[in-house]
């Protein structure tokens, strides 16, 4: 018979792709990871790990056990949204996971309105970037990640989405730069040098996909993924950016303006929670979603 728990750390190695990166995640040693990996395959009857030196990664075998243990995982949150709903589900902590902006602008107003509905519901909210957001997730961190599509990575079976809302782009100049004072084509800025967030960060991601569009790729000579700084550089003359409407203040771009679209996920399985429920609902109440 195999144990289910050691089926949680055959899939956060597969998610984290190291030993030591698994054993972290888990808040295990690495060599008790290994000892819990060596005693899986004793219960399968297969060899689910290939090695090498130091390095390991998954057999056929191992891959399709993978995903049983997502379906396991999966089944075991909709049992615990079960015996939630069995009792009242009225008081409990839930932890989210958000960018900066999406904190003021649901966040925030989702506590303020559990407040008044649900004033034993306990919310605990971390900043993270949206690339960052769904591992903790994935890892059990956190009951509730907000984060936006991004073209490096494509929806996981694992994780059930709900649309928040949709953010344009601007364009934020330096000050005296000679578009200024006017909606903007990002063609007209195509020699300019950039100011850009980090290669993985989802806004990255937007920023290349809509200059691609444009015809051309941008020069991105700073990077950074406080919009503060960004607006910092560029105002001190360093290059030009195209930052969310909601991160700083900037300028209409013309003709095809860039979107981001912010969604909210939880483990599949765990969405009718009533306490992950009540979060869900509010925010998606505090985010407008006719905009998406």
């Amino acid at each position: 018979m195999i144990d289910p728990r050691r089926l949680r750390v055959l899939s956060a190695l597969a998610d984290h792709g190291t030993v030591t990166a698994a054993a972290h995640a888990l808040h295990l040693t690495p060599s008790a990871v290994s000892q819990q990996l060596a005693a899986l395959e004793s219960e399968a009857g297969h060899a689910l790990l290939r090695r090498r030196g130091r390095r390991v990664s998954l057999t056929a075998a191992g891959e399709l056990l993978v995903e049983h243990a997502n379906a396991v995982a999966a089944e075991l949150e909709r049992a615990q949204a079960t015996l939630d709903s069995f009792s009242s589900g009225a008081s409990g902590r839930v932890e989210i996971a958000s960018f900066a902006s999406a904190i003021t602008l649901v966040v925030a107003p989702m506590i303020l309105a559990l407040r008044s509905s649900a004033p034993s519901v306990s919310v605990v909210v971390r900043d993270a970037e949206g690339h960052a957001s769904l591992p903790l997730l994935l890892d059990g961190e956190i009951d509730l990640a907000i984060t936006e599509e991004y073209r490096s990575v494509g929806p996981d079976r694992r994780l059930t989405r709900f649309p928040l809302y949709s953010e344009p782009f601007d364009v934020v100049l330096p000050p005296g730069h000679r578009l200024a004072g006017a909606d903007v084509s990002l063609r007209e800025l195509s020699e300019e040098d950039w100011v850009a967030t980090l290669p993985g960060n989802p806004v990255r991601d937007v920023v290349e996909l809509a200059c691609s569009e444009a015809g051309f790729a941008p020069r991105i000579t700073h990077t950074s993924d406080d919009f503060r700084a960004i607006g910092a550089l560029v105002a001190a003359g360093a290059g030009v950016a195209l930052v969310p409407r909601n991160a700083l203040p900037g300028t209409p771009v013309r003709g095809n303006v860039p979107l981001r679209r912010v969604f909210a996920a939880v483990r599949r399985g765990s969405e009718e929670r009533p306490l992950i429920k009540l979060v869900r609902d509010e925010l998606v109440r505090a985010a407008a979603p006719d905009t998406f």
